[in-house]
C-alpha cells in the first residue's frame, strides 16, 4: 500500500516546498532590508562607460626658481613642463624666490599645494633655503643646478651639467635621507642661552659652515667673475687670503675636552667635496650622523702644502697645522669677531658659533643607480 501511495507523497512534498518558497520570496520583496534584496546587483552596461570612471589627478612638481640665476626663464619653464608631460605628470607649479624670502616660504607653499616633489632651481644658497622649509617633513627635494658651485649636487653625484638628466632624476629618482647641520651664531652660556640678552640666529647648512678664512674667500669672490669663469673665481679670491691673520680659538665638542688653537679657518662639514674635484674632508658623508671639523693653522704659503695635498689626493693626512675632529656638536669661540659662512653664503660676523647635526632629517631625490 505504501508503494502505491509513494508517488503521491513525493508530489505533495514538492508542492509544499514550492508554496513555502513562494511565501518567503514574497515577504523578501516586501521587505527592502532583507538579505536577498541586500545582495549586490550586477551593474548595468552603462555603468562601465569611460565617462563614469573617476580618474586620479596627475602628479605635479613644484619648481622654486631663483630668477637671478636663470638667464632665459621662459625657456627653462617650457623645458621643465615638457619633461613633466613626457613622464605623465601634470603642469608644474613655478614659484620664484625673493630677497625677503629666498626659498623657505615657497617650499612650505609647495607642500600645501600637494606637490609630489619640490625642486630648487638656483645655486647652493637656493638649495639651502628651499631645504630649510622641507627639513623634517619627508617631502623630497629635487635639485636642478643653476649656480657656480652646486656643492650638494656634487656630493650626491647628481647631474650638474646635463639639465635634462637633472630633471629626470628629480621626477623619477629614488628618495635618500641625508643629515643636515644647524649653525647657531651668537655668544652663549653653558646652557646654550644667549649671554646678556644677546641675539642668537639659526642657519641650516647642507654642505659646510665655517668661520675665518673660508668665509673671507666666499665674501671676497667677485660675482661677475663667477658668471664669467665659474668656480676658478674662488681660487683667485683664495690666493689673496692665503696669509690672512691668525686668530685664537677655543673649541669644545661632545667627544673630547675643550682645547685651544691658533687658526686661520675652522670648517664644519656635513660632506667633503669641493669644486674642481677637490675633497677637503675625505671621510665625511652626508648620512653618517656626524660632523667633520677641520682646523687649519698653516703659516705662510709653504704651510698650505699639506692642505692642498689633502684636497688633491683625497686622503686624510695628519699634519700639525691641519687638525681633524669628528663630533655631533661643537662650539667654536674666537678672540675677535670673524666672518661666518654657510654653504658659501657669508651671513655676518661673530665671535662664537655652535653647530649640531640633525641625522636623516632631509629627503633628497638621487639617481636610481
Amino acid at each position: 500500500m505504501l508503494r502505491d501511495s509513494l508517488p503521491w507523497i513525493i508530489v505533495g512534498v514538492v508542492v509544499l516546498a514550492l508554496i513555502t518558497g513562494g511565501v518567503v520570496l514574497a515577504r523578501a520583496r516586501a521587505n527592502p532590508m532583507s538579505a536577498l534584496n541586500l545582495r549586490r546587483r550586477r551593474p548595468g552596461r552603462d555603468h562601465f562607460r569611460h565617462g563614469d570612471v573617476a580618474e586620479a589627478p596627475p602628479k605635479h612638481a613644484a619648481i622654486i626658481v631663483n630668477p637671478i640665476k636663470v638667464a632665459d626663464l621662459a625657456m627653462i619653464k617650457e623645458r621643465i613642463t615638457s619633461s613633466c608631460h613626457a613622464r605623465g605628470w601634470g603642469d608644474p607649479l613655478f614659484l620664484e624666490t625673493t630677497v625677503a624670502d629666498p626659498g623657505r616660504g615657497q617650499a612650505q607653499e609647495a607642500i600645501r599645494s600637494g606637490a609630489e616633489v619640490v625642486c630648487s632651481l638656483g645655486g647652493d644658497g637656493t638649495v639651502r633655503s628651499v631645504a630649510s622649509g622641507l627639513i623634517g617633513t619627508g617631502m623630497p627635494l629635487g635639485i636642478l643646478p643653476a649656480g657656480t658651485g652646486n656643492l650638494l649636487a656634487r656630493n650626491l653625484d647628481l647631474p650638474v651639467v646635463d639639465f635634462d638628466k637633472a630633471i629626470a632624476v628629480a621626477l623619477t629618482g629614488r628618495n635618500r635621507r641625508i643629515d643636515t647641520g644647524e649653525l647657531l651664531i651668537g655668544e652663549t652660556d653653558e646652557d646654550g642661552d644667549a649671554i646678556d640678552g644677546g641675539e642668537l640666529t639659526r642657519h641650516q647648512f647642507l654642505v659646510m659652515g665655517g668661520i675665518g678664512m673660508d668665509a673671507l674667500i666666499m665674501g671676497d669672490t667677485n660675482d661677475a667673475l663667477k658668471k664669467t669663469v665659474g668656480w676658478p673665481a674662488y681660487l683667485l679670491s683664495g690666493a689673496r687670503h692665503l696669509v690672512s691673520p691668525e686668530f685664537r680659538v677655543q673649541i669644545r665638542t661632545d667627544t673630547e675636552a675643550p682645547f685651544r688653537r691658533r687658526a686661520r679657518a675652522v670648517v664644519i662639514g656635513n660632506c667633503g667635496k669641493l669644486l674642481g674635484g677637490l675633497v677637503l674632508m675625505p671621510d665625511a658623508r652626508v648620512d653618517d650622523r656626524q660632523l667633520d671639523v677641520l682646523i687649519a693653522s698653516p703659516r705662510g704659503f709653504v704651510g698650505w702644502a699639506p692642505v692642498f695635498a689633502r684636497m688633491i689626493t683625497r686622503r686624510r693626512k695628519g699634519h700639525p697645522t691641519l687638525d681633524h675632529k669628528v663630533c655631533r656638536e661643537i662650539r667654536v669661540r674666537a678672540d675677535r669677531p670673524l666672518p661666518v659662512q654657510v654653504d658659501g653664503d657669508v651671513i655676518g660676523e661673530s665671535t662664537e658659533v655652535n653647530a649640531a647635526v640633525h641625522p636623516a632629517s632631509l629627503t633628497v631625490r638621487v639617481s636610481q643607480a
